[in-house]
């Protein structure tokens, strides 16, 4: 059950249809919820401590997805068991006027983690190559060239766009993982249905949701273009399945891993000098724990 099966790394023309989006028969449920996804979250909590002691390198997760696919409940059972320090999480919904006005980057450089943080982005700047391209919203945007005829040129210069900015972070030290949770359309109405039958979900239904619902294909079409177009070795797309929370969630935190074991990142070290003086006050508070600030220092 490695996550790199999961890869989006070859050149043929991606059909979501053919793209499985249940667990393999292999995968038991009871083993990976019990044992495999355990252990793989405490190693991340190694590596996270190591990454944001280091202050080297960045880590950006892309989740992007139909509605219901599971992107809130990975980042409850992923990520926030991390130390919340280091963790940052945004969300990208339909842009402000203040953003409209700016280039469509713009908001998703404002929310780039630091250097040994993971930054989680629920959506992303992706938004503006998916939900955008089908409903051609950019006929409401005023940017040079939003009064031509927007065609499949214009969406390859945008993911030409999109590779360059995720390049430059790539050679600044920013790995970027990317998930797209393929879920099927019978799934997500079982979890649409179920967002309307238990009151403690109502909240987070919306008749949005059932709209969307339409664009189905048009959706397909427009993610398989994309996530083709993007992966790159730089910055990779997985297609995880996600028909199975409990799969999904181990796929993602061991992609994770396996990322932060490549980076390898190590606490700082002390220089010879620094390691004398922690001696020396290691020695000072030996000799008598119960000393005050004063005694300490005069």
């Amino acid at each position: 059950m490695d996550v790199k099966r999961y890869l989006v790394h070859h050149k043929d023309k991606l059909d979501l249809k053919n793209i499985p989006t249940a667990p393999p028969k292999e995968a038991d449920k009871q083993t990976v919820k019990e044992e495999l996804f355990p252990e793989v979250l405490e190693k991340l909590k190694v590596y996270q401590e190591r990454l944001y002691a280091e202050n080297k390198h960045g880590i950006i997760v892309v989740l992007q997805a139909m509605d219901a696919a599971g992107k809130d409940g990975l980042i409850k059972h992923v990520y926030t068991v991390l130390n919340p320090q280091g963790v940052r999480v945004a969300t990208f919904k339909q842009p402000s006027s203040e953003e409209l006005d700016r280039d469509y980057l713009w908001r998703v450089n404002r929310a780039l983690p630091r250097r040994g943080e993971i930054g989680i982005f629920n959506r992303s700047h992706y938004e503006d190559v998916i939900v955008t391209r089908v409903h051609n919203l950019l006929k409401d945007q005023n940017f040079p060239g939003s009064d031509v005829e927007i065609d499949k040129e214009f969406w390859q210069e945008r993911f030409r766009q999109i590779n360059d900015w995720e390049r430059y972070l790539h050679e600044n030290g920013y790995f970027m993982l990317k998930f797209f949770l393929h879920v099927s359309k019978e799934e997500q109405a079982e979890r649409l249905i179920d967002r309307i039958k238990r009151p403690e979900k109502n909240w987070k239904f919306s008749m949005a949701d059932i709209n969307e619902r339409k664009y189905w294909n048009n959706y397909q079409h427009v993610y398989a273009d994309m996530i083709q177009a993007t992966s790159t070795k730089y910055a990779p797309w997985y297609i995880l399945p996600a028909d199975k929370k409990w799969y999904t969630r181990y796929l993602a935190a061991q992609a994770t891993l396996q990322l932060l074991k490549q980076l390898d990142p190590q606490f700082p070290a002390l220089s010879g000098a620094e390691k004398e003086h922690l001696e020396h006050w290691q020695k000072v508070l030996a000799k008598d724990k119960n000393m005050t600030l004063e005694d300490l220092f005069g």
